[in-house]
């Protein structure tokens, strides 16, 4: 047995990593705690691809955390997901499952990986707007006088700079969201990332299946419980696309060709992230397919 301790599975939407970390859960006894920005929300079960179906394999379940622990008329934060994250990690240990990490939200991964410590600031959308107008160089010359902050933020980053001004507009010179000590001890880290074509092949696949078999119902249901336009185009594209049909400004085929387009820009947005979290230090094992038979013999666990 090596001294891997964690199982991190990520990737782009539609790459099969669900399936694959259900299936070395059951082989390894594992637990999942997602790393997913959406599926923390009750009643976003659809449009964010819960697919809680996947996590049963006949009589068997894996059990899950970090899905379904938010309203969806709250503001789910980075801050809280780490220290949510710490108390599920710490559940799993306690039953001795080998913890398995999975999602493709690149933040969540990231800030487990690297023990973000997280400002408890909460987002100044107005600022942040008007930050993320405002030119790279520039945004630097303002972090420079905040030596701390900019010492200790990815200066490489767009979002990571505006985010510090945004807590240096709060709390002056003390970091936040930046690295500490990982809650993680020893992780494999593995991206499944398919060839783009096949990508976009199950991409519109997935997309024509959820279309068919409710997703349009559960926007229309959001948005007749109270939920607020504003609030419904804050839950991601799949929600103001269909919002957008609702309202009579996409036909059907419009807001799933939009969508779909939506969908493929996310994934190679996922795939360049994950390419990004490698470069800044978190050495990853990529495979084109859900392999959990290779992730088992990487981890050299494998009970043949």
């Amino acid at each position: 047995m090596n001294n891997y301790h964690e199982i991190v599975i990520a990737g782009p939407t539609a790459s099969g990593k669900t399936a694959c970390a259900v299936s070395v859960a059951l082989a390894l006894g594992g637990e999942i705690l997602s790393a997913d920005s959406r599926q923390v929300y009750r009643s976003l079960d659809i449009g964010t691809g819960k697919d809680l179906a996947e996590y049963k394999r006949g009589e068997e379940a894996v059990p899950y955390h970090l899905i379904d622990i938010a309203d969806v008329r709250e503001n789910y934060s980075l801050y809280r997901y780490c220290g949510d994250f710490a108390a599920a990690l710490a559940t799993v240990r306690t039953k001795k499952s080998l913890p398995v990490i999975c999602g493709g939200t690149g933040l969540y991964v990231e800030a487990v990986l690297r023990g973000y410590r997280v400002s408890d600031v909460p987002e100044d959308a107005p600022l942040r707007k008007q930050l993320m107008g405002e030119d790279h160089e520039s945004l630097l010359g303002r972090l420079a006088a905040y030596p701390r902050l900019y010492a200790a933020t990815d200066l490489k980053s767009k979002k990571r700079v505006v985010r510090a001004l945004e807590i240096a507009s709060h709390k002056g010179d003390e970091p936040g969201d930046t690295g500490s000590s990982s809650p993680l001890e020893n992780p494999l880290v593995v991206i499944i990332s398919p060839p783009p074509e096949l990508l976009r092949q199950r991409i519109a696949a997935r997309l024509a299946s959820r279309l068919e078999n409710g997703m349009i119902e559960e926007v229309r249901a959001l948005r007749d419980s109270g939920i607020s336009d504003e609030r419904l185009l804050m839950l991601g594209m799949e929600y103001g696309a269909i919002l957008r049909y609702l309202n009579g400004s996409f036909s059907r085929d419009e807001m799933q060709e939009h969508l779909y387009g939506e969908i493929c820009r996310l994934a190679k947005r996922q795939r360049t992230w994950f390419r990004g979290m490698e470069r800044r230090g978190s050495r990853c094992l990529w495979l084109e397919c859900g392999d959990a038979a290779a992730i088992i013999d990487a981890l050299n666990l494998s009970r043949r």
